[in-house]
């Protein structure tokens, strides 16, 4: 089962409002830079509950989804 663990997330936006995920941050201080964005959509987290526009991210050559719900960033953790 996983469950969301919310996330500071460090972000840039363009003249367009296009917004784009550059590093996210732990609650204990951890700092993960993101290395590539692979995809970008709306989706639902299945594993975790909740919906929003999910970001499939590369982060240290693991694939891990990022959602953004309506403002509030989260990932989807195993418990």
């Amino acid at each position: 089962m996983s469950s969301k663990v919310f996330v500071d997330v460090l972000v840039r936006q363009d003249k367009y409002g296009r917004t784009t995920p550059l590093s996210i941050t732990w609650k204990d201080g951890r700092t993960y830079e993101i290395d590539r964005i692979q995809q970008v959509c709306k989706a639902a987290s299945l594993k975790a509950g909740g919906a929003g526009i999910r970001y499939t991210c590369l982060i240290r050559q693991k694939q891990t989804y990022l959602f953004n719900d309506d403002g509030k960033w989260f990932v989807e953790a195993k418990d």
